[in-house]
């Protein structure tokens, strides 16, 4: 790995997680985003902004199969976060749509993620705030350029020749 400053990357991340260990304590994790699979949480925050979804949204958004997005869907449903409803106009369309528990739940994520975001930032100047959101645009930069990367990567690995003799 590089170094930096004499101290290898490695070291360097396991400083960093050594110190924010508290964060990982079960009391302060015990909360509404870790009932959630990471698609569920999508969903979620999705539905919370468009009020009504359908399927092929869902499944294009969080980027599966549309099988797989109607099993998330399902289980969804189940634990009373959303509402399945086939359209009245058309009933091949299935219109996806937040419960009260949902819009409870991402209510309390959101408020949840805002005191986190408020501790962190109640502390900084209005320069270190705009550096900060200036380093995190390029950290996902170089994070979607790398997913590109291996993105192109991936399909060219699926494309076999087969010798014809």
């Amino acid at each position: 790995m590089t170094n930096v400053e004499g101290i290898s990357l490695e070291e360097m991340f396991f400083d960093y997680l050594d110190q924010v260990k508290f964060l990982f304590t079960k009391e302060l994790w015990d909360n509404e985003i870790l009932n959630c699979s990471k698609n569920e949480l999508f969903i979620l925050f999705l539905i919370y902004r468009k009020q009504e979804v359908n399927m092929s949204q869902i499944a294009q958004y969080i980027a599966v199969p549309l099988n797989t997005a109607t099993g998330i869907v399902a289980r969804m449903e189940k634990k009373g976060l959303i509402l399945r409803q086939r359209s009245e106009e058309d009933k091949r369309i299935v219109t996806i749509t937040m419960t009260e528990e949902g819009n409870q739940q991402v209510g309390r994520i959101m408020k949840e993620l805002m005191h986190y975001g408020n501790l962190i930032f109640e502390n900084f100047t209005s320069e270190e705030m705009a550096f900060t959101f200036r380093l995190i645009d390029k950290l996902m930069d170089v994070l979607k350029q790398e997913r590109n990367r291996r993105m192109v990567e991936q399909k060219e690995t699926k494309i076999r020749k087969i010798t014809i003799e």
